[in-house]
């Protein structure tokens, strides 16, 4: 992974109080990652920092749209992203970032990249199934779709009662019965 350098916020130089950034993330975002699950993307992400004096926060809002290929049908379609994330950095003797909410930096430290946190936060906010809309409300016309509905089982398939059954079944069915 390339450092990325327009992630990083130089928070020596900042006076107390709140602070705001807004990045544009789009597909050469991504490629630093090495994650191609996106066709194209088109996301603002705000962070706010808020400068205290033993400690920075920072709250990310993301919302936006990623092009993704549905799981059902494959194909393309714009998933719109919201989320939002809180982060706390503190300073202390090493760097740790054990704790997901927590990160802790040296003393010394000047700056601080949060491109891995935009990333984490927009890959976390596309949901696990993705279903194009047109599936959900019927407006999809695709030739995968005829067919899952050609070959899906019609209906509950009904059961002779004449059919040859195991008589042990039969005894435990009056085990449901009796009371």
């Amino acid at each position: 992974m390339k450092d990325l350098k327009a992630y990083t916020i130089k928070f020596v130089g900042l006076k107390l109080g709140l602070h705001n950034f807004e990045f544009k993330i789009d597909n050469t975002f991504f490629e630093h990652f090495e994650y191609n699950e996106f066709n194209n993307a088109d996301v603002t992400v705000n962070v706010t920092m808020q400068k205290k004096t033993t400690l920075l926060e920072f709250h990310f809002e993301a919302s936006g749209a990623v092009n993704v290929y549905c799981d059902l049908t494959n194909e393309p379609f714009d998933q719109t992203i919201s989320n939002a994330f809180d982060l706390v950095v503190k300073f202390g003797e090493e760097y740790n970032n054990e704790n997901e909410d927590i990160l802790i930096v040296p003393h010394g430290e000047y700056q601080i990249n949060i491109g891995q946190y935009i990333y984490e936060l927009l890959v976390l906010g596309v949901p696990s199934k993705r279903i194009h809309p047109g599936v959900e409300d019927g407006s999809l016309d695709s030739d995968i779709l005829k067919k899952l509905e050609e070959l899906s089982p019609k209906g509950d398939i009904e059961k002779d009662d004449n059919e040859d059954i195991d008589p042990r079944w039969n005894t435990l069915k009056k085990l449901l019965t009796d009371k």
